[in-house]
């Protein structure tokens, strides 16, 4: 019988924040490293491949927040949330709001609604036919 895997001492950065779920597919973690907007350690790596160990702290953009987390631990596959939230310690500030969201403004394109068509009368004083 044969002794169950050990647990790795390091492992490649982008298959980490997959298997800690941050990512849905190790590609767009990938990206977001290559892309340069991933530290670890305060230091900016580029490369995908770049070892991480426990006690290592990444700062990333994820969904247009910033994300701090210290890894605990490494783990051998992507398994479900409640194990994935096992490698991980959340260091993000609680106070940083969400971004609100655009508000849809009118492009102006199209007929005027019967509403529009009678600002439109009041303001310059006469029917539009």
């Amino acid at each position: 019988m044969s002794a169950p895997p050990e647990r790795p001492d390091r492992i490649r950065a982008d298959k980490w924040l997959w298997h800690a779920r941050f990512f849905k597919t190790r590609g767009l973690a990938a990206k977001v490293i290559r892309g340069g907007h991933f530290r670890v350690d305060g230091a900016r790596v580029v490369k995908p491949a770049h070892m991480l160990r426990p006690g290592v702290v990444l700062t990333f953009a994820q969904a247009r927040r910033i994300r701090v987390i210290e890894v605990t631990a490494l783990s051998l596959r992507r398994g479900p949330a409640a194990e994935a939230q096992l490698l991980y310690q959340d260091l993000t500030p609680q106070d940083q709001p969400a971004p609100a969201p655009e508000p849809a403004a009118r492009d102006g394109g199209g007929r005027p609604s019967g509403k529009d068509r009678r600002a439109m009368q009041k303001f310059t004083g006469r029917t539009l036919e």
